[in-house]
């Protein structure tokens, strides 16, 4: 039986995690993602004034019809599941991973 040493030279304190990113430009407010997550990380509710003054045309058009969109309101609470994901018709969201430091 052959053992190896793992390399932890590449180990740090800071842990990556998975984060859901809402596109707002595709966001149609369908509320699936809400309804789908079981760890409650989404809140639908109207564009932010800061969101929708970063719109780009197809956002700008579909915010006129469609003004409620998917917020990530506790990020800490998902487990990266994806269901989320899948749910979306219009795929406006992603799994996106941000570094997180260990307190």
């Amino acid at each position: 039986m052959i053992i190896k040493k793992l390399d932890q030279s590449n180990c740090s304190d800071v842990s990556e995690k998975l984060m859901p990113i809402v596109n707002f430009n595709s966001c149609g407010g369908k509320e699936d993602c809400v309804v789908v997550c079981p760890y409650d990380v989404f809140e639908m509710r109207t564009i932010a004034d800061a969101d929708k003054a970063k719109l780009n045309l197809k956002g700008q058009i579909k915010t006129f019809f469609f003004n409620q969109k998917a917020y990530v309101i506790n990020p800490d609470q998902c487990h990266s599941c994806g269901l989320c994901v899948q749910a979306c018709p219009e795929k406006a969201i992603k799994l996106t991973r941000f570094v997180k430091e260990d307190e």
